[in-house]
């Protein structure tokens, strides 16, 4: 169960994607010290707090009893670490007391709390949501009492979307929400799959739900955001009695036991508009799109955790003989195959971590530019990577976790080396916080389509002046013409996509996403190798060979992912349901 908190590498991706180089404007007092001040400390709590419950919480779980849940042991002294650390307000406005850093460095952070412990790190993420959704469409009295409560976190935030019978589908919410003749609402309904939706390591949690006035318009355009806490808040800031709202029970789960996933009963309980009537899901996105963004580096996190378990492991067993070692029986590390699976995973997660904290710097930039153009440029750019990083990452996250259980062997089949719950936990990003499938309809429905496609057209064009670059370099130029074959994929997939709407694009928008992921990560790759060009350090020397392995074995694929997406509804309506 091997752990340890990449701060070194992540240190070096924010470096490569402009952290702090691109955000010194905007953030003045930011620089490469503080960065890395920043990162260790938070290894240091994901070392020693989070990652040796990791293991606790998948065997005993959250509890539900007496219609109150009750955290895993250790979660909460682990909360009350991470509270006294300030880690909730990284970013968060020093004028409600955050520490006004970039988001970007917030995200590298939970990178390590993600790995070190998954379930934990779930609860945290969400009030990372609450706390962007508030600051953006929050009232007064709302970022003055409940605000600086999350950010300092002595209450905790859920997101309330999902019901019986809307899933995906947030136009068939039901929950009611009636005016109380006092300026707020009653709500009443069940809300399902509600993460950390109750636990007793706070002393109270602020839920923001989506619901319906009586008199609202069908579908999305009636939903409105509403904020019901747990126990309920003075004009003093108190938490005091309880709501009447509570978990009915807590499902039982593939992975992720230890965080607590709610049927949330609300039964008239009070609670205040957040935002403006008939708005809840443009305001609820705010918060989704955090989500998704964490959501991404989970799959980063996850998969870090299961390569660093591997490699581990691959290096200490020894197994046979093996072509890369004259020694017998020789480790697992020196079998061809195995050493493949490893460079595969290493190099995956790499490419997902640069683009995720690629996203995460244009957001920033979006946020604080004082240029307007580089502000809506920087926020097309991150609109059009998010669908990639939640969707593409998460996937790798599943990927990178399996081939840990297989380089393990029939003991990564058994719970007690650990890999096994790494699979496990990984399993549900590519379906919360939207599906990878509505990820990938959402990059080939509307972000592709900025601007006329333009928003993409500049971004390949960028790639392809790096591949261009990477081509006159005797050591990367296996990458440079990887990316060139890979960005003529993507833009040629793109025009077709454009070209072909309803069902013939809607095919193939999971291999129009794999590929686009494909692509970018491997110009993140081509960047940090350049980095890394003539630097002693092996770990810096590693770069080019894994640039070039990602070229062989991920971009050689560019083309036959774009003929899936030019061909992604043939025969989609040719076989009926009976005939399979």
């Amino acid at each position: 169960m091997t752990y340890r908190a990449p701060a070194r590498d992540l240190a070096f991706t924010l470096d490569i994607v402009g952290c702090p180089s691109r955000l010194g404007q905007a953030f003045p007092d930011l620089d490469a010290d503080t960065v890395t001040a920043v990162l260790e400390a938070a290894g240091a709590l994901a070392d020693n707090a989070l990652a040796p419950l990791n293991r606790i919480g998948d065997r005993e779980g959250a509890r539900y009893e007496n219609g109150r849940v009750t955290a895993a042991p250790g979660f909460d002294q682990a909360y009350q670490a991470f509270a006294a650390g300030g880690w909730n307000g990284v970013a968060a406005d020093p004028a409600h007391g955050g520490q006004g850093l970039p988001k970007a460095l917030e995200l590298a952070v939970f990178e390590m709390f993600h790995a070190a412990n998954m379930a934990f790190s779930l609860c945290p993420m969400l009030t990372q949501a609450a706390i962007e959704a508030l600051a953006m469409n929050g009232t007064d009295r709302q970022k003055r009492l409940v605000l600086p409560k999350l950010i300092s976190g002595e209450w905790t935030g859920a997101m309330n979307l999902t019901e019986p019978q809307a899933g995906s589908d947030l136009a068939a919410v039901s929950t009611r929400a009636d005016p109380d003749g006092a300026g707020g609402y009653r709500l009443t309904g069940q809300k399902v799959f509600i993460t950390w939706g109750d636990h007793d390591m706070a002393e109270n949690i602020c839920h923001l739900v989506l619901a319906r006035l009586p008199d609202a318009p069908p579908g999305v355009k009636g939903i409105s955001l509403f904020l019901a806490a747990k126990r309920l808040i003075d004009d003093e800031g108190r938490a005091g009695a309880l709501n009447d709202l509570r978990p009915g029970s807590i499902e039982h789960k593939m992975g992720i036991n230890a965080s607590p996933t709610c049927v949330m009963l609300y039964e008239g309980a009070q609670a205040e508009l957040v935002g403006n009537l008939n708005e809840g899901l443009a305001h609820m996105f705010v918060m989704m799109n955090a989500a998704r963004l964490q959501v991404g580096m989970q799959g980063v996190g996850i998969a870090e955790r299961a390569f660093q378990q591997s490699l581990v492991f691959a290096q200490e067993r020894r197994q046979g003989r093996a072509a890369l070692s004259t020694d017998y029986p020789a480790t697992l590390y020196d079998h061809p195959d195995v050493r493949r699976m490893l460079m595969l995973m290493k190099a995956k997660i790499e490419a997902a971590r640069g683009i995720c904290l690629t996203a995460a710097v244009l957001s920033d930039l979006a946020s604080h530019s004082d240029d307007e153009g580089q502000r809506a440029a920087a926020a097309a750019r991150r609109d059009l990577l998010i669908p990639i990083a939640k969707a593409w990452s998460t996937d790798v996250g599943v990927e990178v976790s399996s081939l840990g259980v297989q380089i393990h062997g029939g003991m990564g089949f058994i719970e007690e080396t650990g890999a096994a719950q790494h699979y496990r936990d990984a399993r549900i990003a590519p379906i919360y916080e939207g599906t990878n499938g509505i990820q990938a309809l959402d990059l080939i429905g509307r972000k592709i389509a900025m601007e006329g496609g333009e928003v993409l057209k500049t971004l390949t064009a960028e790639i392809l002046a790096t591949a261009q670059t990477l081509s006159r370099s005797p050591a990367l130029q296996p990458l440079g013409a990887g990316l060139i074959q890979g960005v003529a994929a993507l833009d040629a997939a793109a025009d077709w996509l454009l070209a072909n709407r309803g069902l013939a694009s809607m095919a193939g928008a999971t291999p129009f996403l794999q590929l686009a992921g494909d692509v970018v990560g491997g110009w993140v790759l081509g960047l940090q190798a350049l980095a890394a060009e003539g630097q002693a350090a092996p770990w810096l020397q590693a770069k080019a060979p894994l640039a070039r392995f990602y070229a062989a074995h991920v971009l050689s694929h560019a083309p036959g992912l774009a003929q899936a997406v030019m061909a992604g509804a043939q025969d989609l309506e040719a076989v009926p349901a009976e005939a399979l």
